[in-house]
């Protein structure tokens, strides 16, 4: 006694509990990729905002030099607006600029109009290409920065010399200015530039930092730190410490006038290129580790039903129903061209095959060309009548 077992469908589609096993574990890299993209945002911004600020203690803070300049005599005020900063340019006062890269075109040119002539000494502490332009004209910004942090003045500019090594590098200036101080320089391109006023109606000037070390809490007490930062900007005594700021309406509302590149951060082209190439490099690593592809054998037998289903969900799937009809009436015109006597090389042309089945059915050779031949079905339930009846015009031609 034989029992018959019926084997459970197959299907092509995973489960909601596969997909998501298997999508599990990117979903948390996910999840963690961006939560930790959010803390070293708020992180960088709460330091960002710190940083070079006057009244800030923490190491990127500025409050050191602040407190040592207030010794000597001379006071130390903060704005945030551009508005402050141009009203507070005259010649008894030194406007140090945090962050001129954050300022608009706009506003760069409206800076430079209000210091410009105006007797007193602008500092700009790493100014890019950008904002050189406008702030310092004559004066140019390399695009490579300074890999060197402790510099020794070669100059003659009595700060300098005075200061001796200081914490300086970053970015690196060139000048067509003959009468400029170029001063620590790396690989013969100064980090410290003093420009005087062109004109040379008065003793204004315009000094250039490469990188803001010598301001930090933390970097102060190192090399002539100290003795430079308060040579540089105690020789007013009036500090004005400009920190650019978002919320300033000048910037919100000449916002329109910058692009979308200035928007995004300094080296984002060289970035997306490394990422482009360690791509390529994964790519290729990957496929010398794979190596050419190896055909097989199954290591087990897969019955013929398994793929038919198989096969059919995948139809089914993509509404194929014009490449299931074709795939049913191709298979059938090939299994009956033997059995009327036509060559299988024949066995899909009407002219050949259809003669030879009417002649054998004795029917309707009309019927079977739109059986055999005709047009897709239109909807499931055309293409499941189409298989009954190809299945029933195959057993009238096999009855004997």
């Amino acid at each position: 006694m034989t029992t018959e077992v019926t084997l459970p469908p197959t299907s092509a589609s995973p489960t909601a509990r596969q997909a998501w096993t298997r999508a599990r574990g990117i979903a948390l890299a996910l999840v963690l990729l961006i939560a930790a993209a959010v803390a070293i945002a708020v992180v960088r911004s709460d330091a960002r905002h710190r940083e070079l600020d006057p009244r800030s203690a923490d190491p990127y803070g500025s409050r050191a030099v602040a407190e040592l300049l207030a010794d000597r005599g001379v006071d130390t005020r903060v704005v945030t607006t551009l508005d402050e900063a141009t009203a507070a340019a005259g010649p008894d006062t030194t406007l140090l600029v945090a962050v001129p890269d954050l300022l608009t075109g706009p506003q760069q040119s409206r800076l430079r109009s209000a210091t410009a002539g105006a007797g007193g000494r602008t500092v700009l502490v790493s100014a890019g290409g950008t904002s050189v332009e406008r702030l310092a004209p004559g004066v140019t910004a390399d695009p490579a920065t300074s890999l060197d942090s402790t510099l020794s003045p070669d100059c003659d500019l009595p700060a300098a010399r005075r200061a001796g090594t200081a914490d300086l590098g970053g970015i690196r200036y060139t000048t067509t200015h003959l009468t400029a101080d170029e001063c620590y320089p790396s690989e013969r391109l100064a980090t410290l530039l003093r420009i005087p006023d062109p004109s040379g109606d008065s003793d204004g000037d315009t000094v250039l930092l490469g990188a803001p070390d010598i301001l930090l809490n933390d970097r102060l007490d190192e090399h002539g730190n100290a003795s430079l930062a308060l040579q540089l900007l105690g020789s007013r005594p009036h500090l004005v410490w400009y920190l650019p700021s978002l919320a300033d309406a000048s910037a919100t509302s000449e916002e329109d006038e910058r692009g979308f590149f200035d928007l995004l951060p300094s080296g984002w082209l060289w970035g997306t290129l490394q990422l482009f190439v360690a791509a390529a490099l994964a790519a290729l690593w990957r496929a010398r580790r794979l190596g050419p592809l190896v055909p097989e054998k199954l290591p087990v037998a897969i019955r013929a039903s398994e793929t038919v289903e198989g096969r059919a969900r995948l139809y089914r799937k993509a509404n194929a129903r014009d490449r299931a009809a074709t795939a049913l009436r191709s298979t059938t015109r090939t299994r009956l061209a033997p059995l009327v006597g036509v060559p299988v090389s024949q066995a899909h042309a009407p002219e050949a095959l259809l003669p030879a089945l009417s002649a054998h059915l004795r029917g309707d050779g009309q019927s079977l060309h739109t059986l055999l031949f005709g047009p897709p079905p239109g909807d499931d339930a055309a293409l499941v009548q189409l298989a009954d009846h190809l299945d029933a015009l195959e057993r009238e031609v096999r009855r004997p």
